[in-house]
């Protein structure tokens, strides 16, 4: 193999004819030749200067403690190890040390030169592989980033078309008409108040846009009856909690939107669903969008009554406390009401119409 007279090689050896010799042989095979008398000599020329190989004479200061320092400096630098009275134990070190060859010092001269022909080659290859190897890593780097935008715009179109799921499924009763949407405003302004990140805020805006979308699994013919559910019908609206988190399961992105929409008809006194969490192990979300829920129910038309002014609702939640809801989603609500920070609320048509004779209550 041909190598270019700029390749450097080191020599590490105490002044003698010897080194002299070997500087001799290396300049005459066209390499330029640098000298160490030590191994500590020996790592300051290698954080100076690009050596492709060198070569150390065991018996000098310093050289087999040098060694691994040497490869930590220079990790594809090629080194041969000489030594007077070469031993297997001394070879073996110097091998696990990183020498890529280990031969006697007064081994002749075609020798010496065999053997840094084949560390440089050897210094070839995995200069080579090195090279491969970080291309790899780029490309696999470039290929994951691609495949991440790729998950993120088709997880962005899988979020759209549930949001659409969401308004079929409203669409079936005139009475929740833009239920999601005031929900997940009004959730988002509780977590603000209650000093949640902006990535939060957006989890809990989102969980209540896709609060309700397991209604999907729940009959037509329940949601647009009239009159009480029985057990077995309430049953079924009191599913739609589970169907909504196994709806969004296969959307792992989602993270914490999946538990907030599967228990935001948790209870403070663990008397919700489906899992009968109390106190602080319901999720804050689900929490957060429970109290949401409630005013939404409470402050908008319904089959039998009226609605709240806002005040009045967040009074009347108030006897809730510690039984549907906690103290602080309360008190995050009597503050955004008392601010008038104004929930842009999205009223149907439909809502103003003349209500039926419908008395089932899905969200309280």
């Amino acid at each position: 193999m041909s190598h270019q007279s700029h390749t450097q090689i080191l020599v590490v050896a105490a002044e003698s004819p010897r080194r002299a010799e070997h500087v001799d042989l290396m300049q005459q095979r066209g390499y330029e030749v640098l000298t160490a008398s030590s191994g500590e000599e020996a790592v300051r020329v290698l954080a100076r200067w690009k050596i492709a190989c060198v070569i150390a004479d065991a018996a000098d200061a310093g050289v087999p403690g040098a060694l691994s320092e040497m490869l930590r400096n220079e990790p594809t630098v090629a080194i041969v190890v000489l030594a007077d009275e070469p031993e297997v134990r001394t070879a073996v070190t110097s091998m696990r040390l990183g020498a890529m060859d280990y031969l006697a010092a007064d081994s002749p001269p075609e020798e010496l030169r065999s053997a840094v022909d084949r560390a440089l080659e050897r210094r070839d290859v995995l200069v080579r592989e090195r090279i491969i190897d970080r291309s790899l890593r780029e490309e696999v780097g470039r290929l994951t980033a691609e495949l991440r935008q790729e998950r993120h715009r088709g997880d962005h179109v899988a979020l759209a078309a549930l949001e659409s799921l969401v308004f079929v499924v409203e669409a079936k009763d005139a009475w929740l008409a833009g239920h999601s949407v005031r929900v997940a405003q009004t959730a988002a302004s509780l977590a603000a108040a209650l000093g949640r990140t902006d990535e939060e805020v957006e989890q809990v805006r989102l969980a209540g846009r896709l609060h309700d979308i397991g209604m999907v699994g729940v009959d037509e013919g329940i949601l647009s009856k009239e009159g009480p559910l029985t057990p077995e019908e309430f049953d079924q609206v009191r599913a739609h909690a589970t169907i909504g988190s196994q709806i969004l399961r296969p959307l792992p992105d989602l993270g914490p939107v999946i538990a907030f929409v599967r228990h935001h008809h948790e209870r403070w006194d663990g008397q919700g669903y489906p899992d009968r969490l109390a106190g602080d192990t319901v999720p804050w979300g689900a929490r957060v969008i429970g109290v949401a829920e409630i005013y939404d129910a409470l402050t908008t038309s319904r089959p039998y009554r009226q609605p709240m002014p806002p005040e009045l609702a967040v009074n009347h939640m108030k006897s809730l406390i510690d039984t549907a809801i906690g103290a602080p989603e309360w008190r995050a609500l009597a503050s955004v009401v008392g601010r008038r920070e104004a929930l842009v609320f999205v009223v149907d048509e439909q809502a103003h119409a003349a209500p039926s004779a419908r008395a089932s209550n899905l969200h309280l």
